[in-house]
Protein backbone atom coordinates (compact mmCIF):
# COMPACT_ATOMS: atom_id res chain seq x y z
CA UNK A 1 0.00 0.00 0.00
CA UNK A 2 1.49 3.37 -1.05
CA UNK A 3 1.15 6.89 0.96
CA UNK A 4 -2.23 7.90 -1.13
CA UNK A 5 -4.00 4.79 -0.76
CA UNK A 6 -3.40 5.05 2.70
CA UNK A 7 -4.22 8.25 3.60
CA UNK A 8 -7.18 7.91 1.10
CA UNK A 9 -8.71 5.14 3.12
CA UNK A 10 -8.39 6.99 6.59
CA UNK A 11 -10.58 10.13 4.86
CA UNK A 12 -13.33 7.21 4.93
CA UNK A 13 -13.94 7.64 8.69
CA UNK A 14 -15.32 10.71 10.10
CA UNK A 15 -13.63 11.20 12.70
CA UNK A 16 -15.01 14.72 13.72
CA UNK A 17 -14.48 15.93 17.24
CA UNK A 18 -16.74 17.77 19.54
CA UNK A 19 -15.96 20.64 21.72
CA UNK A 20 -18.77 20.73 24.26
CA UNK A 21 -18.22 16.79 25.02
CA UNK A 22 -17.63 15.61 28.19
CA UNK A 23 -16.53 12.42 27.29
CA UNK A 24 -12.95 10.81 26.10
CA UNK A 25 -12.47 11.33 23.13
CA UNK A 26 -15.23 13.62 22.55
CA UNK A 27 -16.83 11.71 19.98
CA UNK A 28 -17.36 7.67 20.12
CA UNK A 29 -17.04 7.66 16.15
CA UNK A 30 -13.27 8.50 16.30
CA UNK A 31 -12.84 5.37 18.40
CA UNK A 32 -13.98 3.13 15.06
CA UNK A 33 -11.32 4.99 13.47
CA UNK A 34 -8.57 3.90 16.04
CA UNK A 35 -10.09 0.23 15.97
CA UNK A 36 -9.13 0.12 12.74
CA UNK A 37 -5.92 2.05 12.99
CA UNK A 38 -4.55 -0.35 15.40
CA UNK A 39 -5.25 -3.41 13.50
CA UNK A 40 -3.53 -1.72 10.84
CA UNK A 41 -0.31 -1.00 12.41
CA UNK A 42 -0.33 -4.58 13.82
CA UNK A 43 -0.84 -5.62 9.63
CA UNK A 44 2.13 -3.79 8.95
CA UNK A 45 3.89 -5.49 11.99
CA UNK A 46 4.65 -2.84 14.65
CA UNK A 47 5.41 -4.13 18.14
CA UNK A 48 3.60 -3.56 21.68
CA UNK A 49 0.71 -2.11 19.57
CA UNK A 50 -1.89 -0.92 22.36
CA UNK A 51 -4.75 1.12 22.31
CA UNK A 52 -6.41 2.11 26.07
CA UNK A 53 -9.89 2.92 26.85
CA UNK A 54 -9.52 6.38 25.85
CA UNK A 55 -8.43 6.02 22.05
CA UNK A 56 -4.79 6.50 22.81
CA UNK A 57 -2.56 4.20 20.41
CA UNK A 58 0.96 3.47 21.01
CA UNK A 59 3.51 1.05 19.09
CA UNK A 60 7.25 0.63 18.70
CA UNK A 61 9.03 -0.33 15.65
CA UNK A 62 11.85 -1.96 17.22
CA UNK A 63 15.67 -0.49 17.01
CA UNK A 64 17.88 -2.71 14.36
CA UNK A 65 21.56 -1.64 16.15
CA UNK A 66 22.92 -2.61 19.13
CA UNK A 67 24.15 0.58 20.06
CA UNK A 68 22.62 2.00 22.71
CA UNK A 69 20.79 5.73 20.82
CA UNK A 70 17.64 8.02 22.13
CA UNK A 71 14.39 6.48 21.82
CA UNK A 72 12.30 8.95 19.81
CA UNK A 73 8.69 9.14 19.28
CA UNK A 74 6.40 10.76 15.99
CA UNK A 75 2.86 11.75 17.06
CA UNK A 76 -0.04 12.17 15.06
CA UNK A 77 -3.91 13.24 15.80
CA UNK A 78 -6.97 11.54 14.24
CA UNK A 79 -10.05 13.58 15.02
CA UNK A 80 -10.39 16.04 12.61
CA UNK A 81 -12.06 20.20 13.19
CA UNK A 82 -15.74 20.55 14.64
CA UNK A 83 -15.75 23.59 12.22
CA UNK A 84 -16.16 21.92 9.22
CA UNK A 85 -17.94 18.61 8.24
CA UNK A 86 -15.95 15.72 8.33
CA UNK A 87 -18.68 13.04 7.18
CA UNK A 88 -18.88 11.47 3.94
CA UNK A 89 -15.51 12.80 2.51
CA UNK A 90 -15.43 12.50 -1.52
CA UNK A 91 -11.54 13.48 -1.91
CA UNK A 92 -10.27 13.67 -5.74
CA UNK A 93 -6.77 13.94 -7.46
CA UNK A 94 -5.81 16.52 -9.81
CA UNK A 95 -2.62 15.58 -11.16
CA UNK A 96 -0.26 17.79 -12.68
CA UNK A 97 -1.83 20.33 -11.30
CA UNK A 98 -1.67 23.14 -14.11
CA UNK A 99 -1.73 26.51 -11.97
CA UNK A 100 -5.41 27.08 -13.36
CA UNK A 101 -8.88 26.82 -10.62
CA UNK A 102 -10.15 23.48 -10.08
CA UNK A 103 -13.53 22.90 -10.32
CA UNK A 104 -14.45 20.89 -6.93
CA UNK A 105 -17.95 19.79 -7.25
CA UNK A 106 -20.56 21.79 -9.37
CA UNK A 107 -20.93 25.72 -8.45
CA UNK A 108 -17.78 24.84 -6.27
CA UNK A 109 -14.29 26.29 -7.60
CA UNK A 110 -10.80 26.68 -6.12
CA UNK A 111 -8.99 29.04 -7.50
CA UNK A 112 -5.50 30.15 -6.63
CA UNK A 113 -6.75 33.26 -7.37
CA UNK A 114 -7.88 33.00 -3.72
CA UNK A 115 -5.36 30.77 -3.07
CA UNK A 116 -2.39 31.54 -4.38
CA UNK A 117 -0.75 29.02 -2.51
CA UNK A 118 -1.75 26.33 -4.82
CA UNK A 119 0.72 28.29 -7.63
CA UNK A 120 3.60 27.38 -5.39
CA UNK A 121 2.28 23.46 -6.58
CA UNK A 122 1.95 23.42 -9.87
CA UNK A 123 3.38 19.95 -11.58
CA UNK A 124 2.69 18.37 -8.61
CA UNK A 125 -0.27 15.88 -7.61
CA UNK A 126 -2.75 17.72 -5.03
CA UNK A 127 -5.84 15.54 -3.62
CA UNK A 128 -8.64 17.92 -3.16
CA UNK A 129 -12.17 17.91 -1.74
CA UNK A 130 -15.28 17.79 -3.28
CA UNK A 131 -15.92 21.74 -1.70
CA UNK A 132 -18.63 19.87 0.67
CA UNK A 133 -16.62 18.84 3.82
CA UNK A 134 -12.99 19.09 5.06
CA UNK A 135 -10.48 16.55 3.65
CA UNK A 136 -8.79 15.56 6.89
CA UNK A 137 -5.29 15.94 6.04
CA UNK A 138 -5.23 17.51 9.53
CA UNK A 139 -3.80 15.52 10.62
CA UNK A 140 -4.38 12.09 8.96
CA UNK A 141 -1.72 12.73 6.61
CA UNK A 142 0.39 13.13 9.29
CA UNK A 143 -0.62 9.37 10.33
CA UNK A 144 0.36 8.42 6.81
CA UNK A 145 3.26 9.70 6.80
CA UNK A 146 4.14 8.01 10.07
CA UNK A 147 3.18 4.55 8.98
CA UNK A 148 4.46 4.42 6.31
CA UNK A 149 7.73 5.22 6.70
CA UNK A 150 7.66 2.66 9.56
CA UNK A 151 6.74 0.25 6.95
CA UNK A 152 9.31 1.63 4.52
CA UNK A 153 12.18 1.27 7.53
CA UNK A 154 10.86 -2.39 7.76
CA UNK A 155 11.47 -2.94 4.27
CA UNK A 156 15.13 -1.44 4.37
CA UNK A 157 16.62 -3.45 7.09
CA UNK A 158 20.22 -1.14 5.61
CA UNK A 159 18.75 1.85 7.36
CA UNK A 160 20.14 1.51 10.63
CA UNK A 161 18.07 2.97 13.66
CA UNK A 162 17.16 3.04 17.12
CA UNK A 163 14.03 2.10 18.68
CA UNK A 164 11.15 4.33 17.46
CA UNK A 165 8.00 4.93 19.04
CA UNK A 166 4.92 5.80 17.61
CA UNK A 167 1.36 7.14 18.89
CA UNK A 168 -2.15 8.24 17.90
CA UNK A 169 -4.33 10.28 19.97
CA UNK A 170 -8.26 11.86 19.71
CA UNK A 171 -8.97 15.35 20.57
CA UNK A 172 -6.28 17.36 19.15
CA UNK A 173 -8.98 19.67 17.33
CA UNK A 174 -10.47 20.82 20.74
CA UNK A 175 -7.26 20.93 22.59
CA UNK A 176 -7.27 18.19 25.02
CA UNK A 177 -5.13 15.38 22.72
CA UNK A 178 -2.52 15.51 24.96
CA UNK A 179 -4.68 15.84 28.43
CA UNK A 180 -4.34 11.70 28.45
CA UNK A 181 -1.08 11.41 26.93
CA UNK A 182 0.83 8.68 29.01
CA UNK A 183 4.29 10.23 28.19
CA UNK A 184 5.77 7.92 30.86
CA UNK A 185 4.49 4.67 28.69
CA UNK A 186 5.47 6.22 25.40
CA UNK A 187 8.79 6.05 27.12
CA UNK A 188 10.96 8.66 24.51
CA UNK A 189 14.23 11.32 25.28
CA UNK A 190 12.21 13.73 22.56
CA UNK A 191 9.69 13.22 20.12
CA UNK A 192 7.72 14.99 16.71
CA UNK A 193 4.21 15.93 16.11
CA UNK A 194 3.45 15.55 12.20
CA UNK A 195 0.84 18.04 12.30
CA UNK A 196 2.33 21.30 10.28
CA UNK A 197 1.21 22.95 7.27
CA UNK A 198 3.13 23.33 3.74
CA UNK A 199 6.26 21.09 2.93
CA UNK A 200 9.25 22.81 5.09
CA UNK A 201 7.75 23.72 7.86
CA UNK A 202 9.10 23.52 11.37
CA UNK A 203 7.50 24.79 14.38
CA UNK A 204 8.97 25.18 18.09
CA UNK A 205 6.92 27.96 18.77
CA UNK A 206 3.34 28.51 19.47
CA UNK A 207 0.57 30.79 20.52
CA UNK A 208 -0.26 30.40 24.54
CA UNK A 209 -3.88 29.39 24.69
CA UNK A 210 -6.52 30.07 26.89
CA UNK A 211 -10.83 29.78 26.61
CA UNK A 212 -13.29 32.29 27.56
CA UNK A 213 -16.80 31.56 28.22
CA UNK A 214 -18.75 34.89 28.97
CA UNK A 215 -22.08 34.34 30.07
CA UNK A 216 -24.99 36.83 30.53
CA UNK A 217 -27.86 37.09 32.66
CA UNK A 218 -31.03 39.10 31.10
CA UNK A 219 -34.30 39.50 32.51
CA UNK A 220 -37.68 39.14 30.47
CA UNK A 221 -40.26 40.85 30.46
CA UNK A 222 -43.31 41.97 27.52
CA UNK A 223 -42.05 44.19 24.87
CA UNK A 224 -44.97 46.57 25.71
CA UNK A 225 -44.01 46.48 29.25
CA UNK A 226 -40.04 46.57 29.54
CA UNK A 227 -39.48 50.33 30.05
CA UNK A 228 -37.03 50.00 33.12
CA UNK A 229 -37.42 45.94 33.27
CA UNK A 230 -36.28 44.43 30.51
CA UNK A 231 -32.38 43.58 30.96
CA UNK A 232 -31.78 42.32 26.66
CA UNK A 233 -29.59 39.57 26.79
CA UNK A 234 -28.62 39.52 23.28
CA UNK A 235 -28.21 43.07 23.29
CA UNK A 236 -25.75 42.96 25.99
CA UNK A 237 -24.02 40.19 24.18
CA UNK A 238 -23.34 42.54 21.32
CA UNK A 239 -21.72 45.08 23.42
CA UNK A 240 -19.37 42.92 25.18
CA UNK A 241 -18.09 41.94 21.70
CA UNK A 242 -17.70 45.46 20.68
CA UNK A 243 -15.64 45.52 23.67
CA UNK A 244 -12.92 43.84 21.85
CA UNK A 245 -10.70 45.31 19.86
CA UNK A 246 -11.52 45.03 16.30
CA UNK A 247 -8.00 45.29 15.00
CA UNK A 248 -6.87 42.12 17.20
CA UNK A 249 -8.85 39.08 15.73
CA UNK A 250 -7.66 36.45 13.58
CA UNK A 251 -8.52 38.04 10.14
CA UNK A 252 -6.58 41.46 10.94
CA UNK A 253 -3.71 39.75 12.43
CA UNK A 254 -0.23 37.58 11.44
CA UNK A 255 2.93 36.59 12.76
CA UNK A 256 3.39 36.82 16.15
CA UNK A 257 0.31 39.24 16.82
CA UNK A 258 -1.77 37.87 19.14
CA UNK A 259 -5.89 38.02 19.13
CA UNK A 260 -9.58 37.24 20.47
CA UNK A 261 -11.56 35.55 18.48
CA UNK A 262 -14.80 35.08 19.08
CA UNK A 263 -16.25 31.14 18.16
CA UNK A 264 -19.69 31.43 18.97
CA UNK A 265 -22.91 33.27 20.47
CA UNK A 266 -26.07 31.57 21.84
CA UNK A 267 -28.50 34.17 23.10
CA UNK A 268 -32.00 35.14 23.82
CA UNK A 269 -33.44 37.78 26.11
CA UNK A 270 -33.12 35.42 29.26
CA UNK A 271 -29.19 34.79 29.23
CA UNK A 272 -26.19 34.40 26.25
CA UNK A 273 -22.96 32.89 26.08
CA UNK A 274 -20.26 33.71 23.84
CA UNK A 275 -17.12 31.41 23.68
CA UNK A 276 -13.68 33.28 23.04
CA UNK A 277 -10.03 31.85 22.69
CA UNK A 278 -7.01 34.00 23.38
CA UNK A 279 -4.20 33.77 21.74
CA UNK A 280 -0.41 35.18 22.02
CA UNK A 281 3.00 34.20 21.26
CA UNK A 282 4.24 36.38 24.56
CA UNK A 283 3.51 35.31 28.34
CA UNK A 284 3.28 39.03 29.23
CA UNK A 285 0.79 39.72 26.63
CA UNK A 286 -1.07 36.88 26.98
CA UNK A 287 -2.26 37.51 30.60
CA UNK A 288 -3.10 41.24 29.77
CA UNK A 289 -5.65 39.62 27.80
CA UNK A 290 -6.92 37.18 29.82
CA UNK A 291 -7.00 40.44 32.26
CA UNK A 292 -8.65 42.36 30.07
CA UNK A 293 -11.35 39.86 29.04
CA UNK A 294 -12.05 39.96 32.93
CA UNK A 295 -12.21 43.69 33.03
CA UNK A 296 -14.43 43.87 30.41
CA UNK A 297 -17.20 41.84 32.30
CA UNK A 298 -16.56 43.83 35.97
CA UNK A 299 -17.69 47.01 33.78
CA UNK A 300 -20.33 45.15 32.24
CA UNK A 301 -21.42 44.45 35.98
CA UNK A 302 -20.88 48.04 36.93
CA UNK A 303 -23.34 49.30 34.55
CA UNK A 304 -26.15 46.55 34.48
CA UNK A 305 -25.17 45.29 38.05
CA UNK A 306 -23.13 42.58 39.94
CA UNK A 307 -24.19 39.26 38.64
CA UNK A 308 -25.12 39.91 35.01
CA UNK A 309 -21.79 38.48 33.30
CA UNK A 310 -19.65 36.31 34.20
CA UNK A 311 -16.36 35.51 32.15
CA UNK A 312 -15.15 31.72 33.02
CA UNK A 313 -11.32 32.25 31.49
CA UNK A 314 -8.76 28.52 31.48
CA UNK A 315 -5.67 28.40 30.34
CA UNK A 316 -5.21 25.25 27.31
CA UNK A 317 -1.46 25.41 26.24
CA UNK A 318 1.43 27.19 26.85
CA UNK A 319 4.28 28.42 24.16
CA UNK A 320 6.73 25.35 23.80
CA UNK A 321 9.44 27.65 22.97
CA UNK A 322 9.61 27.88 26.90
CA UNK A 323 10.97 24.19 27.01
CA UNK A 324 12.44 23.79 23.80
CA UNK A 325 15.29 26.89 23.65
CA UNK A 326 16.70 26.29 27.43
CA UNK A 327 18.08 22.67 26.60
CA UNK A 328 16.77 20.91 24.00
CA UNK A 329 17.71 22.51 20.41
CA UNK A 330 19.82 19.75 19.71
CA UNK A 331 15.80 18.42 18.87
CA UNK A 332 15.73 20.83 16.15
CA UNK A 333 19.08 20.27 14.30
CA UNK A 334 18.37 16.72 14.07
CA UNK A 335 15.05 17.93 11.96
CA UNK A 336 17.02 20.77 9.86
CA UNK A 337 19.76 18.34 9.36
CA UNK A 338 17.20 15.86 7.80
CA UNK A 339 15.61 18.08 5.47
CA UNK A 340 18.47 19.43 4.30
CA UNK A 341 19.35 15.82 3.08
CA UNK A 342 16.34 14.77 1.25
CA UNK A 343 16.14 18.13 -0.01
CA UNK A 344 13.59 20.14 1.44
CA UNK A 345 14.36 24.20 2.30
CA UNK A 346 13.06 24.17 6.19
CA UNK A 347 10.81 27.14 7.05
CA UNK A 348 11.25 27.87 10.74
CA UNK A 349 8.08 29.67 12.01
CA UNK A 350 5.90 30.64 14.94
CA UNK A 351 2.45 28.22 14.72
CA UNK A 352 -0.48 30.86 14.48
CA UNK A 353 -2.49 27.99 16.65
CA UNK A 354 -1.32 25.26 18.91
CA UNK A 355 -0.18 21.30 18.66
CA UNK A 356 -0.45 18.41 21.17
CA UNK A 357 3.61 18.94 21.18
CA UNK A 358 3.11 22.18 23.30
CA UNK A 359 1.41 20.32 25.56
CA UNK A 360 3.70 17.59 25.80
CA UNK A 361 7.13 19.88 26.33
CA UNK A 362 5.21 21.21 28.95
CA UNK A 363 4.74 17.13 30.55
CA UNK A 364 8.61 16.77 29.92
CA UNK A 365 8.12 15.50 26.60
CA UNK A 366 10.41 17.53 23.82
CA UNK A 367 8.00 17.81 20.95
CA UNK A 368 8.90 20.13 18.18
CA UNK A 369 6.57 19.80 14.71
CA UNK A 370 7.22 19.19 11.11
CA UNK A 371 5.04 19.64 8.24
CA UNK A 372 2.10 16.96 7.26
CA UNK A 373 1.78 18.83 3.65
CA UNK A 374 -2.19 19.56 4.09
CA UNK A 375 -2.76 23.45 3.71
CA UNK A 376 -6.09 25.53 3.81
CA UNK A 377 -6.97 23.03 7.15
CA UNK A 378 -10.66 22.99 8.56
CA UNK A 379 -12.37 23.47 5.18
CA UNK A 380 -13.50 22.69 1.80
CA UNK A 381 -10.69 24.12 -0.09
CA UNK A 382 -8.27 21.80 2.04
CA UNK A 383 -5.81 19.98 0.18
CA UNK A 384 -2.26 18.12 0.43
CA UNK A 385 -0.13 17.89 -2.52
CA UNK A 386 0.70 14.11 -2.77
CA UNK A 387 4.86 15.12 -3.05
CA UNK A 388 4.69 16.88 0.15
CA UNK A 389 3.63 13.63 1.88
CA UNK A 390 6.11 11.38 0.42
CA UNK A 391 8.84 14.29 1.09
CA UNK A 392 7.16 14.03 4.75
CA UNK A 393 7.78 10.66 4.98
CA UNK A 394 11.20 11.12 3.82
CA UNK A 395 12.09 13.13 6.61
CA UNK A 396 10.91 10.96 9.62
CA UNK A 397 13.02 8.03 8.12
CA UNK A 398 16.12 10.60 7.61
CA UNK A 399 15.54 11.74 11.43
CA UNK A 400 15.42 7.95 12.63
CA UNK A 401 18.45 7.30 10.72
CA UNK A 402 20.46 10.51 12.22
CA UNK A 403 19.45 9.42 15.55
CA UNK A 404 20.91 6.03 14.80
CA UNK A 405 24.03 7.53 14.21
CA UNK A 406 23.91 6.72 10.65
CA UNK A 407 23.94 8.44 7.43
CA UNK A 408 24.44 7.80 3.82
Amino acid sequence: MDIVERFLNYTKFDTQSAEDSQTVPSTSKQLIFAEYLKKELEREGLDDVEMDEKGYIYATLKANIKEQVPTIGFISHYDTSPDCSGAGIKPQIVNNYDGSDILLSEGITMSPKKFPELLLHTGEDLIVTDGTTLLGADDKAGIAEIVQAMVYLQAHKDIKHGKIRIAFNPDEEIGMGAHHFDVERFGCKWAYTMDGGDVGELEFENFNAASAKISIKGISVHPGYAKGKMVNANALAAEFAKMLPEDETPETTEGYQGFYHLLGITSNIEQAKLSYIIRDHDRDRFDDRKRFIQRCAEQMNEKYGEGTVTAEVNDQYYNMKEKIEPDAMHVIDVVLKAMQEVGVSPKVRPIRGGTDGAQLSFKGLPCPNIFAGGINFHGPYEFVPVQSMEKAMQVIVKICQLVGGFND
